[in-house]
This record gives C-alpha cells, structure tokens and sequence, in this order.
C-alpha cells in the first residue's frame, strides 16, 4: 500500500520552482528541472523565477505573485526555490500559507529562505532546509544531499549519523527542529517571526560573516533567552569565514562558550549550510537528538 502511494506521487505529483529572493542563472534552473524529470517529476518554472530585477528576480509583488500561485495548488507536492541571496522577508507578510494545510507540499531552501521556514514553523507546517538549484545542477546524482532529498519527496523522514567533535556537549533531546541561517535569523529576531525556543532543537548555520558579528548575535540569541530554553543545538557549517585572532576564540568556540552554561546536548560540525554536502533537514517536525563521545544520532 506504502509503494502504491509513493509511486502515485512520482507519477502525479509536479514540483514549482519559484525565485522569491535573489536573481539566478538560468542554467541552474535548467539543471534543477532536468534532475527532478529524472526523478519522474513534472516541473513548473513560475513566470519570474528566471527574471533579474536588480539584485532581486523581480519585484516584491511579481514575486509574491509567484509563490503564492504555487502554494494554492492542489496538484503541487513541493516548492523548490531557487536560490537565496536577499529579498524573503520582503514578501513574507504578504503570503497566506494557510493553504498548505489543505494542500501540503513541501517548500525547500536554505539560506535567505529561513524567512519562510521561519514563518511556516509559526503554522504548524513543516519545511524543507535543503539545497537548491545550484547543488541539484552541480551535485552528481548519487551523493548524499541529492539522494536524501529525493527520499524526503517520497515521504521518508531521514536520519543521520555524523563523527563527534571536540566542542561537542553530550546528551540527548526531542524536541522541534527549526532554525537555519544564524543572520537570517538575528534579522527576525523582535518580530513575529522570532524563535520560540521551548521545545525546540535549533540548528545555525552562517556564511561570510566576522566573528565578532557572530558573537554579537549569539549575545543577543542569549539575552534574548532563547539560548537558555532550547532542548538542543546543532551548529552547521559556518563558511567563507576568516578566524579573527584578536578574538582569542575561534567562530565554533564562540558559540560553545555562548551555551557554556547551559545543559542541553550540543553538536558542531554538522554537515548542512552553505557547503555541497549540504544534508537536508526537515524543519517543524520533533527530533531526538543523541550525543556522545563517538558520533551523533538526529533522527
């Protein structure tokens, strides 16, 4: 009955691929379509997904116009955007997501689209942070975060098993997983979008930023007390970051120290963000959590 249904949505499930953010080259658009009609999926680039509108692939209202279109359709089981970049939390309050609780699909990305996870975790409505159309045209076909994301579009709920790390705090938790791009985040913080933290396992991730950014918004996640309320923390990639030595702390032992006080099982080094092997997560529903000495369980 399981295979029935599953080959069902490969057969009649059609995936949209919108850009509410940044502008992108066309060519990853085409390799994404490309991999998903491999898969057996039907594919619907929206009408502005391959603009350019400045930094922007088009304006706040033809954006807002795109994904609204594909979150209202009941033939459509996922959302694949683009690419990141900029331009999310422009059109955030202008979106109605509700009907993804009579139509639900699945909306993946990462990066600037944490606005939207944000805002959907907010729902009660589970997202997908994962790669996007870069990786699905770059990434071989077998490698992990390609074929992780495929099981994701068939239903199955992933698992992962990943080596410790020296900063690593061991322990276990359930709880929410949510979270994504720690800048992205840090830009929502004070709206209704915020981090609710009780019952959550947060995960962060980063690119490009200066190390003491990074600890002014660990500061403010802890004054903040969300920090002191979670069940869990996963740390991700934090890429494309020179190490500051005047800090006398490198990026990851920033973070450690932020949570130092706290008791809850913390994991760095996880393999997610702004990297090719970038392991898809999915957001909004419960995890455990397990670390020890060895290796880490997410499941």
């Amino acid at each position: 009955m399981l295979q029935k249904k599953i080959q069902e949505v490969m057969k009649n499930g059609k995936i949209a691929i919108v850009s509410p953010s940044g502008a992108i080259d066309e060519k990853y658009i085409d390799g994404a379509v490309a991999q998903f009609a491999v898969w057996g999926f039907e594919v619907i680039v929206t009408p502005h997904a391959r603009g350019r509108y400045g930094r922007y692939s088009a304006t706040v209202k033809e954006r807002t116009d795109d994904l609204q279109w594909v979150i209202n359709q009941k033939d459509i089981i996922a959302i694949l955007c683009a690419r990141g970049g900029y331009g999310a939390v422009q059109i955030v309050d202008k979106i109605d997501f509700s009907p993804l609780k009579k139509y639900p699909k699945h909306l993946i990305g990462f990066s600037d689209i944490t606005v939207f996870h944000s805002a959907l975790l907010r729902l009660h409505i589970p997202s997908v942070h994962g790669i996007m159309a870069k990786h699905l045209t770059e990434n071989a076909p077998n490698e992990i975060p390609v074929e992780m994301l495929r099981q994701i579009l068939l239903g199955k709920k992933p698992s992962y098993r990943i080596p410790s790390h020296e900063l690593n705090r061991n322990g276990a938790a359930q709880g929410i997983l949510t979270g994504g791009n720690l800048s992205v985040l840090y830009g929502l913080r004070g709206t209704k979008y915020d981090i609710k933290p009780r019952g959550k396992i947060l995960f962060l991730e980063d690119l490009s930023e200066k190390p003491y950014h990074i600890d002014r918004m660990m500061n403010n996640l802890k004054l903040g007390g969300i920090l002191e309320n979670l069940s869990g923390l996963i740390i991700g990639q934090f890429t494309d970051i020179e190490e500051d030595d005047s800090m006398f702390k490198t990026v990851y032992e920033i973070i450690s120290d932020a949570v130092s006080e706290y008791d809850y099982p913390v994991c760095f080094n996880f393999p997610a963000g702004h990297v090719k092997n970038n392991l898809p997560l999915i957001f909004g529903v419960k995890h455990e959590l397990i670390v020890n000495e060895r290796e880490i369980f997410l499941r």
